[in-house]
């Protein structure tokens, strides 16, 4: 590869982010050999997300809350590349000007409970306050335990930790990737069943995006992970088609295994009942055509209006009815 001007990478300004930054530039530095960091300018940018931590995502705007703002960045040539956790990137891609052109190999896409008690998800006494900002996790978990209470925890995974330490909750769900790159595993209680809380779209994959059509895929294509790639687009296109996002109760999981790849959605209502739940399988490079064809059947059974107003929730918090 000829001589580089810098190369300048826009990321979240949180600990998290930084740990995804240093490992997916180390992996590239290490796959291209003429590499250093360098070569790289690491710019922090606050995103709206980031800044209103007291309040509930679908309230303050909902879709890209930690994006938009990196994306507005890459559009006016102020960085070159953005980073990325890809469950917060829209499935609905309202930008012709942007691409992601690198998919970094995913992480450990489960989530894991962390509680002060030391006890499992289902030994937790009732009445135990559980902690998350995912309407996703607040369905999951009323779904299998009505007698827990559910709070909303905002804040990077520092601050929630802080709180359940504080006593402020008795346990708290997290994306055990997250909490790996952060070197956090030792304080995990559980890892939870992926059968039980299937993750988000795209949980645990890391992603770059710059403007459609730059050099600069060439410079990031020894590390893109085939595999992760066509799994979250499959994750994502399913999401697209009926119309979600991070704000829904909706689990997509794409898996490939030798070249079968399965994709299996969960939804739920917000008093925790699966309204659906289907996994279908089939050769990996129909992986398009299958999403399409899981859509379509939970369009058929659901309904795009019954869809959308999953995404109408009005109070968060949760109470056991006594």
């Amino acid at each position: 590869m000829s001589k580089l001007d810098k190369i300048i990478v826009g990321i979240r300004d949180s600990k998290l982010s930084r740990a995804q930054t240093d490992i997916l530039l180390n992996q590239l530095i290490s796959a291209s050999g003429n590499l250093n960091f360098n070569t790289f300018d690491i710019k922090t940018i606050k995103t709206k997300g980031d800044i209103h931590v007291s309040q509930r995502l679908d309230r303050i705007g909902g879709k890209g809350l930690f994006i938009k703002e990196i994306e507005q960045h890459i559009i006016d040539c102020k960085i070159n590349v953005g980073i990325h956790s890809m469950k917060d990137v829209p499935a609905v891609d309202n930008s012709n000007d942007l691409e992601i052109i690198c998919w970094l190999k995913r992480e450990n896409y489960r989530d894991g409970l962390i509680s002060n008690s030391g006890h499992k998800f289902f030994d937790l006494p009732s009445g135990s306050i559980i902690g998350t900002s995912s309407i996703r996790r607040r369905a999951q978990i009323l779904s299998l335990r009505k007698d827990l209470k559910v709070k909303l925890l905002r804040g990077n995974v520092d601050t929630r930790i802080k709180k359940l330490r504080n006593k402020s909750y008795d346990a708290i769900i997290l994306s055990l990737a997250g909490l790996k790159r952060l070197g956090l595993l030792d304080d995990v209680t559980e890892e939870l069943d992926d059968e039980q809380f299937l993750p988000a779209a795209c949980q645990g994959t890391v992603g770059v995006q710059s403007k459609r059509g730059s050099h600069l895929k060439d410079v990031f294509a020894s590390i893109n992970h085939n595999e992760t790639e066509i799994e979250s687009l499959a994750e994502r296109e399913v999401l697209k088609k009926i119309n979600a996002n991070c704000n829904s109760p909706v689990s997509v999981y794409a898996k490939i295994a030798a070249d079968i790849i399965s994709i299996k959605c969960d939804i739920f209502d917000h008093d925790g009942y699966k309204l659906f739940s289907k996994k279908i399988s089939d050769a990996k490079d129909k992986y398009l055509k299958m999403a399409n064809t899981l859509s379509e059947i939970i369009l058929n059974d659901l309904g795009q209006d019954k869809i959308n107003k999953l995404d109408e929730l009005n109070d968060f918090d949760y109470t056991p009815s006594t």
